[in-house]
């Protein structure tokens, strides 16, 4: 369902993740190059959801629920896109794009229920019917009633940050106050929470406590079962199976768009791992068909296809 806004990174983010760029081929970088001048001009999104009133929640930024915005006079969309395969030898993904912050809209909400789950693990428990309630809708429908319940019982921004420092999580600050659709995240801190989610191990390279097997599965079968108007994004690069969460937001104040999309696919019998996250198109079609093209061009890099 809709989502929300957007600033800057560490130096030493972007010269690593240049260099990591670099390794990845001037092929590729054509390859995206064109996806990034394409911004929001080609193939038409497959069934992207008419109306982005359902995703945009209550109590968001003013200038996300003010008076519909003038028509942008150009489109002035970026894109990021990292991926990182499972079943390969690297823990890092590669990451195509400037690693900078963007807003997450709607898939903050599986941070938000890794969130409660790793502290229902620390209370030695599991979660409640009504928690189960909310987790369910807030996954598959990107039910944003549900999403407000769930960051207040996580203790909003200070539970989410606490709870990604111990999943491995180094570039995401949450929303402030109710606004959990206006977090900041990156790329890479994406994967960093799909390998939470997603690895066998479970266990982040920090060392840190993990979501234990039977949490794991839960958030794996709700991203698995979205509904079928949101089956678009990171799904687009998929030859088989897919597990995935989208956002998108238009801002108000600009009256551009923010669509993101994260999750698990499978290419040639390999999991990979992708987060594509962009902003500035002139329209939810052109966001989502930019996103599509983008982790078409990343996953035909990362599979040497």
């Amino acid at each position: 369902m809709p989502n929300q806004p957007r600033p800057p990174q560490h130096a030493q983010d972007h010269a690593r993740h240049r260099g990591r760029r670099a390794l990845a081929g001037a092929g590729v970088l054509l390859v995206l190059s064109t996806v990034f001048v394409a911004g929001g001009t080609a193939q038409a999104a497959p069934a992207a959801p008419a109306a982005p009133a359902v995703d945009r929640p209550s109590g968001q930024a003013v200038a996300e629920t003010g008076a519909p915005a003038a028509s942008p006079a150009r489109n002035k969309s970026r894109v990021t896109a990292a991926v990182l395969d499972l079943d390969g030898t690297g823990r890092e993904p590669t990451v195509y794009g400037d690693d900078v912050t963007y807003d997450t809209a709607s898939i903050i909400k599986v941070d938000i229920l890794a969130t409660l789950l790793l502290q229902a693990q620390d209370a030695g428990r599991r979660l409640t019917a009504q928690e189960r309630a909310h987790a369910e809708p807030m996954i598959r429908h990107s039910d944003n009633a549900a999403a407000n319940a769930l960051w207040r019982e996580i203790g909003r921004a200070p539970g989410l940050e606490a709870a990604n420092k111990r999943l491995g999580l180094t570039q995401t600050k949450g929303g402030s106050g109710t606004r959990w659709g206006l977090t900041r995240t990156t790329a890479s801190d994406q994967i960093r929470l799909l390998r939470a989610v997603f690895d066998a191990a479970g266990k982040p390279d920090t060392g840190a406590a993990a979501l234990d097997a039977e949490s794991r599965t839960y958030v794996r079968t709700l991203m698995a079962g979205v509904a079928n108007e949101q089956a678009w994004g990171v799904s687009a690069a998929s030859a088989s199976g897919w597990a995935l969460k989208n956002g998108w937001l238009q801002r108000s104040t600009s009256g551009l768009w923010d669509v993101n999309s994260v999750g698990r696919i499978v290419v040639d019998g390999h999991r990979y791992l992708v987060a594509v996250l962009s902003d500035g198109s002139i329209s939810m079609k052109d966001g989502v068909a930019l996103v599509e093209r983008t982790a078409r061009a990343a996953l035909t890099s990362a599979s040497g296809h």
